[in-house]
């Protein structure tokens, strides 16, 4: 047999397509020549391949090798494709029969010894094979054994973990019934999951007011923004989120354990915790949003299903916080390139903070504020419309008391705040069962708000009334009716009253260009 096809899977974007690695040996000089759009990573397979086959005492044909990716036209970016060029040439030249690769597809990166190294996106490659046709959930995945853990994630799926090329070939063997060989285990995951430890809310003295914001936002998965002086307690507020946050949903689960193993982020033990992202303020766009030649996520993505964390938000680059825009809307980026394009998902919470002017104290009761009124106005512009009217929940988060800090009284805990969070969801959910890919209030859509957030006359004429006078645009509008209907939901109530709306009105104080801290 000079001609044998091995199959695998590329990575693109958050997908991974099937791949057809195919190995040809013809008569000539001898060559190995790979085609199909290889990277670097990839080209480099061909001294990889061939060391490895030498030292597990496989013959490497002295003949002329063609190794073809296909389709042709989808890049090839990773050094997985290590494991079926060497079964490919083995098959192709009589060492190994052909006859049980169909049953199994391959990934894995070689050593010079012929020893298996991990990869990424291990767990993205086995949730697109159940995603696949009828026929390809059937296969079994060869993995490194490093990576079984992260794969076997994905139920109904067989995984079978490797550490060398030479058990590879010896399972083969087996399933093809040489007594000979022995046949690899499927894998059963051991992972002991840790609960993630998020700080408690119990913690922050005062701030009530933010309490509550960070509840509702919590409930209804809501944006945030807090505005304060230095040292008043914004971040500690926002990194208390995770931890009143509800269950992730399996797919969310594996949707956010998917992008996280494209970067090799992904820890088995911390399955279905919702992951919280802080990039420092001098961050680019690139490292945001996602891109580059080879285009990879960005802190949105890597916060799927989480929290993004932007502390001193106009600090940042303006041209860094105008590329949220998009994704805040939408949930999903798509980095387009000139030869491909790839699409990332970005259904992130988004909790900023910052401070009210560049010295911190502009309408402190206390400290005089040090900067002129051009100064706090340049600093506060910093931050666009359009990128404030995507944020639902505006709060004020003023220094603390004294009387407070020193008082021994305990505030709620995260977990009594979490139970009341996780009950709003489940109306939620019920209510939006029959929206795909809708978990959460913020996640409505205009026919949906439209259908599930009317209003009596009085709740009318008070949002008719607001609307008016503070100048709001009609997605300010859509975002004070999402909000207003995760505070019902909060109460248990089944109709949006009008204190639903006045709550809901009081959380918009930047379209007011209110910062009386």
């Amino acid at each position: 047999m000079t001609v044998a096809t091995v199959r695998s899977r590329a990575i693109c974007g958050v997908f991974a397509p099937e791949v057809n690695v195919e190995v040809h040996l013809a008569n000539g000089l001898p060559s190995f020549t790979l085609v199909g759009l290889p990277d670097v990573e990839v080209r480099e397979a061909r001294e990889r391949v061939r060391a490895a086959l030498q030292n597990a005492r496989f013959e490497f044909p002295q003949r002329r090798i063609t190794v073809n990716l296909a389709p042709a036209d989808l890049p090839k970016e990773s050094a997985s494709f290590d494991l079926p060029i060497a079964l490919g040439i083995l098959a192709a030249s009589g060492q190994i029969s052909a006859r049980t690769l169909d049953r199994h597809e391959f990934a894995g990166e070689l050593s010079l010894t012929g020893e298996l190294r991990p990869i990424r996106g291990a767990l993205a490659m086995t949730y697109a094979l159940s995603k696949g046709t009828v026929a390809a959930p059937l296969r079994a995945l060869v993995v490194p054994l490093e990576n079984a853990d992260e794969a076997a994630l994905v139920g109904n799926m067989t995984i079978l973990p490797a550490r060398t090329l030479l058990e590879v070939v010896s399972h083969l063997a087996a399933d093809a019934g040489d007594d000979k060989g022995r046949v690899i285990e499927p894998h059963r995951p051991a992972v002991r999951l840790t609960p993630p430890v998020h700080p408690d809310l119990i913690d922050v003295k005062g701030q009530k007011a933010g309490r509550r914001a960070l509840e509702i936002a919590a409930a209804g998965g809501h944006n945030l923004l807090m505005v304060g002086p230095p040292g008043s307690g914004k971040s500690m507020l926002a990194h208390r989120l995770p931890g009143i946050l509800p269950p992730m949903t399996g797919d969310e689960a594996l949707d956010s354990a998917a992008i996280l193993s494209l970067v090799g982020q992904f820890a088995p033990q911390r399955w279905a915790a919702r992951m919280i992202r802080a990039p420092h303020h001098t961050a680019s766009a690139v490292a945001l949003v996602g891109g580059g030649g080879n285009p990879m996520p960005g802190e949105i993505s890597l916060a799927h299903n989480g929290v993004l964390f932007m502390d001193e938000l106009p600090e940042f680059d303006r041209r860094v916080l105008e590329a949220m825009r998009e994704p805040l809307e939408t949930g999903k980026i798509t980095i387009s390139r000139a030869a491909r394009h790839v699409d990332f998902p970005a259904r992130f919470q988004l909790v900023a903070a910052m401070n009210p002017c560049p010295c911190g104290y502009h309408g402190h009761r206390t400290i005089a504020c040090r900067c002129t009124p051009e100064q706090v106005a340049r600093y506060q512009d910093r931050i666009s419309g359009p990128l404030l009217d995507r944020i639902d929940l505006h709060i004020e988060v003023p220094a603390v008391k004294y009387k407070e800090l020193s008082s021994k009284a305990e505030g709620e805990c995260s977990r009594l705040i979490r139970d009341r969070v996780v009950a709003a969801r489940q109306i939620q959910t019920k209510r939006l069962a029959e929206r795909k890919g809708m978990y959460s209030n913020a996640d409505m859509q205009s026919k949906d708000i439209q259908t599930f957030c009317r209003l009596d006359s009085a709740g009318e004429d008070l949002l008719k009334m607001a609307i008016t006078k503070l100048g709001l645009s009609a997605r300010a509008y859509d975002r004070i009716l999402k909000v207003a209907r995760t505070i019902a939901d909060l109460a248990h109530s089944t109709d949006i009253r009008p204190e639903n709306i006045s709550e809901a009105i009081q959380y918009r104080s930047l379209d007011r260009n209110l910062w009386n801290i």
